[in-house]
């Protein structure tokens, strides 16, 4: 990991969301495993309800499996590699860039691998279908490393890295035998977390769109108060009376109309 200037061989802190995916992941593993062992059926359904069936979310609207998905894992060397590289990589985006963020990029990948997935189980591909189960956190880990490769890559070479996953994902992609499908959420949260680092604001969705947000109500306000003033302004000459506002809708008292400069205003302020 590198700290500042200094590359160390440590291994990372388990940083706040690192750790409580790590654990929620772990656990529903367990569930998957034990309901295997007790009752095969429960599991079957238990998968088919939080696992990835686009057939579901297009035609039932089981929304929820656009996130749930990444919970669940087919065997016990997926999960430890998907959280393995969760830890090592993702712990330190998050350090930088803060638990809100970091969550928000994680669900943005495995959300968009999802997308992605189910848009391929309809296309004309020969051996997909919508109605394959996807699992696994893949979507949201490839996501991480290709910002990890994009952010970190001139330091630790990480885009060299970056590029033979890539190669390597693409090509076991069209091979049916090495997982299908589900490896089209891998392309997903490769090319959903390019476009998180590449295109969305700094600060992430969340603030980008609060900035947006204050940015058009405050706009709002100030068209209130510009035509409050015009409508004031109106009233008074009706009554014999001059009053004036800025182009802000700030009062100019009368003392201060007549001074070249336009002197400071007080009264309402923007």
């Amino acid at each position: 990991m590198y700290r500042g200037r200094t590359l160390t061989l440590s291994f990372p802190p388990f940083t706040f969301w690192v750790k409580r995916i790590i654990i929620a992941s772990v656990v529903i593993f367990f569930l998957q495993v034990l309901l295997g062992a007790v009752t095969p059926l429960g599991k079957g359904y238990f998968e088919l309800y939080a696992g990835l069936v686009p057939a579901l979310v297009v035609h039932y609207g089981m929304v929820w499996q656009l996130l749930t998905y990444s919970f669940l894992h087919g065997s016990v060397g997926h999960v430890l590699i998907n959280m393995l590289m969760l830890w090592m990589f993702g712990a330190q985006e998050e350090q930088d860039w803060g638990p809100k963020r970091f969550i928000e990029f994680y669900l943005f990948c495995i959300a968009g691998a999802a997308l992605v997935t189910i848009a391929v189980a309809y296309s004309p591909l020969p051996g997909v279908t919508p109605a394959t189960t996807t699992m696994g956190a893949s979507g949201g880990v490839y996501g991480i490393l290709m910002a990890f490769g994009m952010l970190y890559g001139d330091m630790m070479k990480a885009k060299y890295m970056v590029a033979i996953m890539i190669f390597l994902v693409i090509i076991a992609t069209f091979q049916p035998a090495q997982g299908g499908i589900a490896n089209f959420a891998h392309l997903g949260g490769l090319l959903f977390g390019f476009l998180y680092i590449k295109f969305l604001p700094k600060g992430g969705l969340t603030f980008g769109a609060s900035e947006k947000y204050f940015s058009l109500r405050n706009a709002f306000y100030r068209w209130k108060r510009r035509r409050a003033a015009r409508k004031f302004e109106v009233y008074m000459r009706e009554h014999n009376r001059t009053v004036e506002f800025d182009e802000h809708g700030n009062y100019i008292p009368p003392d201060e109309m007549n001074k070249k400069n336009g002197g400071s205003k007080s009264g309402w302020v923007n």
